[in-house]
């Protein structure tokens, strides 16, 4: 293989499983040892890997927060694709957990007809939903400014009272080994809430949000559907391995 196509394999494989071993890319590669072990530290001062004792593992940049405004210009057809194919799993008689969120703020419009009982912990969510008179309860607690959210020991008070035949979360984060994480402890705690409280919890999440993690997780890739465009990467492939993953496709 020429150094390229190495440096190509390595990054697919780390990409794939999150960790390989030099042994068996030796073997992989037919190549030397002392190849493998140039080839792992030319890739790292290009920030792509991390070397390990015996091998490598893939690059975790931590998120930073964006505010509810900044999110909401984002990806926005996309969003509204999912979010539409999101309420069509709402049925007449469900009681349903809407999480903060510029993904599951264009829910609202679909959910207008349906006759279900909402509880929310967005502002936003809530004043809309009010407008177009569905059943909907706006959970207490600490407002967060920037991504006018409801948080705090309040909110969890009252949502561990509530059971959920569905729950529909944003998260910052999709990562196959770390899960879904968000960046605000508290915002986490009321998404973990819920989880816990939900027969049935769906992820809305835009291909931007996988392979990134940000500061708290909420829980495993297994506990939760996903829901979001098109994934098209055959590096996702992982994710369909361990969840059932719904396409808005165009």
């Amino acid at each position: 293989m020429l150094t390229e196509e190495r440096y190509n394999f390595i990054t697919e494989k780390l990409d794939h499983y999150g960790v390989i071993k030099s042994q068996e890319l030796m073997l992989e590669m037919d190549c030397s040892e002392s190849t493998i072990r140039r080839d792992l530290a030319s890739l790292e001062e290009q920030g792509k890997l991390i070397r390990v004792h015996g091998g490598a593992k893939r690059v975790y940049t931590v998120e930073q927060e964006q505010t509810l405004n900044e999110k909401s210009i984002k990806n926005i057809q996309n969003k509204k694709k999912i979010a539409e194919l999101a309420a069509s799993f709402v049925e007449d008689g469900d009681t349903i957990f809407l999480d903060a969120g510029s993904t599951t703020f264009f829910m609202v419009p679909f959910l207008k007809e349906k006759k279900i009982r909402i509880v929310t912990n967005a502002v936003q969510h809530a004043l809309l939903l009010s407008d177009q008179n569905n059943d909907v309860s706006l959970i207490g607690g600490k407002l967060k400014n920037t991504t006018q959210a409801i948080i705090g020991a309040a909110s969890i008070e009252q949502l561990a009272r509530y059971r959920f035949t569905k729950s529909f979360l944003g998260m910052n984060g999709v990562d196959r080994d770390f899960g879904f994480t968000t960046p605000d402890p508290e915002e986490a705690s009321v998404k973990q809430q819920a989880v816990m409280n939900s027969s049935k919890v769906y992820v809305l999440a835009d291909k931007t949000k996988f392979d990134k993690v940000t500061f708290v997780k909420v829980c495993n890739i297994e506990d939760a559907l996903i829901i979001t465009d098109h994934l098209t990467d055959k590096n996702h492939q992982s994710y369909f391995n361990k969840t059932t993953i719904l396409e808005a496709k165009s």
